[in-house]
């Protein structure tokens, strides 16, 4: 009889009396580092599942029978059993990491139950699978004999050649290393082909890699965040350095064993011709309800047939519904066209692929894949797009080149009736700079005034939306449009709105990430402020991490979750978090007027202010915050007039914060009767705000030294500050030669 539990491995089954021995061995080791509480759980468990009870294995038996709940216990609303059993499976992984390396058999507890599993792994089996495998593997042609030919279906790359594409990859200048990328990849190749591909986990990697302590939760998301990193720098690698290497080395989404496999990329591929028109009778729903089955944008993979794409393309209203994937402004890049010139044709398909890179980093768009763009002949018509493909926009231009001058023009068209929205010209010198960077320089700009949250597109669907829309795509163009006035009137509807669309499209990472923004602003800018537990702060948090659990690459999530924990006083944290995701999309000017601030605000004013700058340089329709908080920098940094021209550009009426600092810089400019009409305005919108000063400037991780700037400004522009403060200050790290300088007495 086979016992709940007792997991079959082959033809290979723990026998009880093994098991039993095992749960021995782990409780005796020094290395399974469990509380006496652990110790119970795991022996209730062990013992129900090889008694054949496994069945009764609940959240409620253990809370009652191990912890001592009495009958009135309520799974759903006490986590007791749901954090002993992660801090037991944590144990359990520590311990085959370290004294249980070598173990025969594996007991684990998989997540979303109880129930253990005991596996058999022979250390000497280990061995001898990886070597049987190496030497079917050597045994087939080499890398040099495969020149010319079609890799034979089943073949795999060897150990020695994964090895050397390895080398390869973190020894070439393209393969950037962003973080512990490299560090990173060699872990989780060299494990593999040591057999160990089943200790790569979330915990293992943070300990082993990342050097994070034993106490590593699930909690921090640095392992999901870097493998995000890694996957995009890899498939980076193979368009750019690795097109022809002979071994691709891969990382699926949902896991961190690499795959290995020949490089057919190296070999031509021929586009697939557009899909046939979809008969009318599956046209019910209007395209801008439409769902579209895509890779991502990045992925390039070899035998991909175009049809594929086009599977369940136009599904009912009601799939739509299910999916829990909201609607998206969609955009096709068509090949730019060649006008003649010397490398003019290279320059245009570098473009192109360059375009497809940048653009898909924007999560608020759709953009189609290479494969669907490279089937399209330079020049497409607009009706062919809306027709064919369903998109709203399309990309398109030319390259023509002249000497030693490049000249590019791009230009994004509306389908809906062919118009011009935007176009630029963008020209340079093949003598002063590469051809690679001149063509990735380009296409960062022009996806930057395209796609970006205030970008030509946002702009123009806020003006026009689609009709009958109202998608969760609605849900950001009001997110923008509050991001742009910060009134609590706009809050909210969007936090109603946003709210709604996490409910009909739970696997939204963006819409998760801008309620976080929005719950944020419950506590720091008091908007619409609700008691519910738990509180907004840690509502925040929540919906942050959610965001990164659902798409770590999500631009949105990254700046949502280093906004949260900045807030939540985790400064250090969340300046990882910054740099990781300006690493992501640098050409986002949310997220880089977002972290600027969180900069400035820490003390980093030099720095801040140059990232507000360039987000501002990007994209001068901004929201207004981003000026009011280059104004208060400019102010920080002794550049009076600049702080006054900035104050005025961002002027946020309905935004309280906004009167407040204009309040202090028109004090120090000398602007008197100014200072005081906001600071009156000011008081009138927050009245607790004063009163409870030295918390409102911690809380925003504002330098102590800060902290008394603002307050003489403040008490320069007549509002009433308590007695005290300053001193207050002083008791928390402020020496008291710095308060005489000031002249605080």
């Amino acid at each position: 009889m086979t016992h709940a539990g007792a997991l079959e491995l082959g033809d290979m089954r723990p026998a009880e009396e093994a098991c039993h021995e095992q749960l021995l061995r782990i409780q005796q080791s020094a290395d399974f580092r469990a509380t006496e509480r652990d110790h119970r759980f795991l022996d209730y468990v062990v013992g129900e599942s090889l008694s054949g009870r496994g069945e009764r294995i609940r959240a409620y038996s253990v809370a009652v029978e191990v912890f001592g709940r009495d009958s009135t216990f309520d799974p759903q609303n006490d986590p007791t059993v749901r954090i002993a059993a992660r801090h037991l499976r944590r144990s359990l992984e520590h311990y085959y990491l370290t004294g249980g390396k070598a173990d025969s058999i594996v007991l684990s507890i998989p997540k979303g139950g109880y129930i253990p599993v005991f596996s058999v792994r022979a250390p000497s089996e280990d061995t001898a699978s990886a070597m049987a495998a190496d030497a079917y593997k050597s045994a087939l042609p080499s890398t040099s004999d495969k020149a010319g030919s079609n890799i034979q279906a089943g073949a795999v790359p060897s150990s020695q050649d994964v090895l050397a594409q390895l080398q390869r990859i973190i020894s070439c200048p393209e393969f950037r290393r962003v973080g512990r990328t490299g560090v990173f990849l060699t872990y989780l190749v060299e494990e593999t082909l040591a057999g160990r591909g089943h200790r790569i986990k979330g915990y293992s990697i943070a300990i082993e890699v990342f050097k994070r302590p034993e106490s590593f939760t699930q909690d921090d998301p640095v392992v999901r965040i870097e493998a995000g990193t890694l996957r995009r720098e890899l498939e980076r690698y193979y368009l750019v350095a690795g097109r022809s290497d002979p071994v691709r080395i891969g990382i699926a989404k949902g896991g961190y064993v690499p795959t290995f496999a020949w490089n057919h990329s190296a070999e031509p591929i021929i586009a697939e011709p557009l899909p046939r028109r979809i008969p009318s009778d599956q046209m019910a729903v209007p395209w801008w309800r439409m769902r579209w089955t895509i890779p991502a944008a990045l992925a390039i993979v070899a035998g991909l047939v175009g049809s594929a794409y086009w599977i369940n393309l136009r599904p009912t209203v009601d799939s739509v519904q299910t999916t829990g994937i909201p609607d998206r402004p969609t955009l096709v890049v068509a090949p730019f066209a060649n006008l003649g010139g010397a490398n003019a044709e290279l320059y245009a398909r570098g473009l192109a692929e360059e375009l497809l890179t940048a653009l898909p980093r924007f999560k608020e768009i759709k953009v189609f894949g290479r494969e669907t763009s490279a089937s399209l002949s330079p020049g497409v018509g607009v009706s062919q797009i809306r027709n064919e493909l369903g998109a709203r926009y399309l990309l398109d231009g030319s390259v023509r080149t002249s000497g030693s001058r490049i000249r590019v023009t791009a230009r994004l068209l509306d389908t809906s009736d062919g118009a011009i929205l935007w176009s630029e010209d963008y020209e340079n010198d093949l003598q002063t700079r590469d051809l690679f960077a001149i063509q990735m320089a380009v296409a960062n700009k022009v996806a930057a005034t395209v796609a970006q949250p205030y970008g030509v597109m946002a702009q123009v669907d806020s003006a026009k939306p689609p009709p009958d829309d109202r998608g969760a795509y609605e849900c950001t163009l009001n997110f923008y449009a509050y991001r742009a006035e910060l009134s609590v009137e706009r809050h909210a509807d969007v936090r109603a709105c946003l709210e709604g669309a996490v409910t009909r499209y739970p696997s939204s990472a963006t819409a998760w990430a801008m309620l976080s923004i929005v719950y944020l602003d419950e506590d720091r800018f008091k908007f619409n402020f609700r008691s519910d537990t738990p509180q907004p702060m840690q509502r925040a948090l929540q919906a942050a991490r959610r965001s990164i659990q659902l798409d770590p690459d999500d631009t949105r999530g990254l700046q949502a979750l280093m906004t949260a924990l900045f807030f939540n006083q985790q400064f250090a944290e969340a300046m990882r978090i910054g740099e990781l995701a300006l690493a992501t999309n640098p050409n986002d000017t949310e997220l880089m007027g977002e972290f600027g601030t969180r900069l400035a605000m820490g003390g980093q004013w030099q720095r801040g202010a140059a990232l507000l700058d360039q987000a501002l340089a990007l994209n001068p329709g901004a929201a207004g915050y981003y000026h009011g908080t280059r104004a208060l920098a400019a102010f920080m940094l002794g550049d009076y007039p600049a702080a006054v021209a900035g104050i005025r550009q961002a002027d946020l009426q309905k935004f309280p914060l906004f009167h407040v600092v204009a309040a202090i810089i028109y004090a120090e400019a000398g602007m008197s009767e100014d200072a005081r009409r906001e600071g009156e305005i000011f008081m009138q919108m927050r009245p607790d705000f004063v009163p409870n000063i030295v918390a409102e400037l911690k809380i925003r991780n504002i330098q102590p030294g800060d902290q008394l700037r603002l307050i003489m400004g403040i008490r320069k522009a007549g509002m009433p500050v308590p007695d005290g403060v300053e001193a207050a200050i002083a008791d928390h790290g402020v020496g008291r030669s710095l308060m005489l300088e000031r002249g605080f007495r």
